[in-house]
């Protein structure tokens, strides 16, 4: 049975993933770790999930954990991710990293940390969400330039960074495909005289409100006809149940940066 430690446990992806850690048989959660001054610090993890005590609390350092966790599952802040990464890559424990918002200098150290441990970042844990990103590299190969390209993505209000992860990588994956720059081609918005639409460039729009798990729709649009791709996650717990795929997959893999594509083996080529 695969020991993890989740990180954020008391979040709601955090809560999330240690109700779906309790439905399986062939890992456990052996505690959770969150900031400091949390007023959850000390209790069962259990309790706080209102499920009865389960034999593991809520710590307020992850130092306690590391002789005996096998894995380490987090969703919290590009700050708090690195530092645990940090003492990951120190004490050699593989790593599920869920978190977004990630600078370009972030994401640097990120990589050299990796070197000594094998680590899946994933802005998705979703499976589907996975396949989509599949999907659009397919159709943006068969389609190719002739279609202008949005992505469009639905989050609730209380998510702090934009566009989503999600959405950054669906543009990544299709501007790879088309020979483009995302960060050269892609517009976040659109607002005042813009001007005709370039042939080149990739949309990339926000919404917030109320309590949308997420949502994320790719169009394809030319003259005479749309194709529209859309994924829809209507509860936290398909992110859950991909995070702890990923925990099971990761555990003996040589260290290195992985994905959730290595993870459901989705890298082979479609063309």
């Amino acid at each position: 049975m695969v020991k993890v430690v989740v990180i954020g446990a008391a979040g709601r992806m955090g809560q999330s993933v240690i109700r779906a850690i309790v439905e399986r048989k062939d890992i456990v959660c052996i505690g959770g770790v969150e900031r400091k001054d949390h007023p959850l610090i000390g209790k069962d993890l259990g309790e706080i999930l209102g499920i009865g005590e389960l034999g593991a609390r809520l710590w307020d350092s992850l130092d306690p954990l590391l002789e005996d966790v096998q894995v380490l599952i987090e969703f919290t802040s590009p700050e708090a991710t690195l530092y645990h990464l940090e003492l990951a890559s120190s004490f050699k424990k593989p790593m599920v990293i869920g978190t977004t918002g990630f600078s370009q200098e972030q994401f640097e150290r990120i990589k050299e940390l990796t070197k000594n441990i094998p680590c899946v970042l994933s802005p998705n844990m979703s499976l589907g969400v996975n396949v989509l990103f599949k999907v659009v590299e397919l159709v943006a190969n068969v389609l190719g330039k002739g279609y202008d390209i949005e992505i469009v993505e639905f989050h609730h209000r209380l998510k702090r960074d934009a566009p989503s992860g999600t959405a950054l990588k669906l543009g990544q994956k299709i501007a790879a495909v088309l020979g483009l720059n995302l960060e050269e081609k892609a517009v976040f918005g659109r607002k005042g005289l813009t001007g005709i639409r370039s042939e080149d460039e990739i949309g990339i729009l926000s919404l917030r409100g109320g309590d949308v798990v997420g949502e994320h729709t790719v169009i394809f649009a030319t003259e005479g006809e749309r194709l529209e791709l859309t994924h829809k996650a209507s509860s936290r717990m398909t992110f859950a149940k991909g995070a702890i795929r990923a925990a099971l997959w990761v555990v003996g893999k040589p260290p290195g940066l992985y994905d959730m594509e290595d993870v459901l083996d989705l890298k082979k080529p479609l063309f």
